[in-house]
């Protein structure tokens, strides 16, 4: 049996909580937590913990949409290390796009702007750690499935830094090729988890390669498309 995993939605003002089922399939809601302070904060969430008889807690990162780290990633790793202090094992799990799914997820069920504000930040917990599970029982299919590393894709950073890559998905959008990439491991200031979407294209040789996107507005586009076409499988 898996030991259950409570996954955090971060906010200056309230927190999401989720918990996931004892087989580590489902994720369920807990509630949405108003914050006082990092004391009682901190505090709170290892009472669920204890409750649920674990010391993981998964942490959403809201990255930018390029990728990279704002200033509220910061906050919620400050956040992150009060758990740790209490003894609790921190993973992270980037979280672009959840705050919006979770807002649509409420609008699509008519819940009046009132009440949608009081349960974003829980239903954005419930997505985070949903996509966290989904993500590792594809990881472990893989896994299954191939042999001396098969399924894995490997990438060259700017530093000569060979990177590995789970094809999470592929992605048609306007008539063109998407891929969805989960880093297999952490490497240098790519954190294990960290999805990519990247353009399939070729080089100067006519070779099959995948091209970083820079524009944000293209990127939300094809993770919209992604999110689509799962909701269709």
């Amino acid at each position: 049996m898996n030991e259950r995993i409570v996954a955090l939605d971060v906010g200056d003002r309230r927190i999401g909580i989720a918990v996931s089922d004892p087989l580590g399939v489902t994720a369920q809601p807990i509630e949405t937590y108003t914050r006082i302070g990092y004391g009682p904060d901190s505090r709170h969430i290892a009472e669920i913990a204890r409750r649920y008889e674990t010391d993981r807690i998964l942490c959403g990162l809201p990255r930018n949409m390029d990728g990279t780290q704002g200033f509220q990633v910061e906050k919620v790793k400050e956040f992150a290390a009060k758990l740790e202090e209490l003894g609790l094992v921190i993973e992270y799990y980037d979280e672009r796009m959840t705050t919006m799914l979770a807002e649509s997820a409420l609008l699509e069920a008519n819940m009046r702007r009132e009440d949608r504000k009081k349960k974003v930040d829980m239903v954005a917990a419930v997505v985070i750690l949903q996509s966290y599970l989904d993500a590792r029982a594809a990881m472990a299919d893989d896994g299954d499935e191939a042999d001396d590393g098969d399924g894995i894709l490997e990438m060259e950073d700017e530093d000569g830094n060979l990177i590995r890559f789970y094809l999470s998905a592929s992605i048609r959008y306007a008539d063109e090729d998407y891929v969805l990439l989960t880093c297999a491991e952490a490497t240098g200031d790519i954190e294990q988890d960290e999805s990519f979407i990247m353009r399939c294209t070729t080089d100067g040789e006519g070779n099959a390669c995948y091209q970083s996107l820079e524009d944000e507005a293209l990127i939300a586009a094809v993770y919209e498309a992604y999110l689509a076409q799962s909701e269709e499988a």
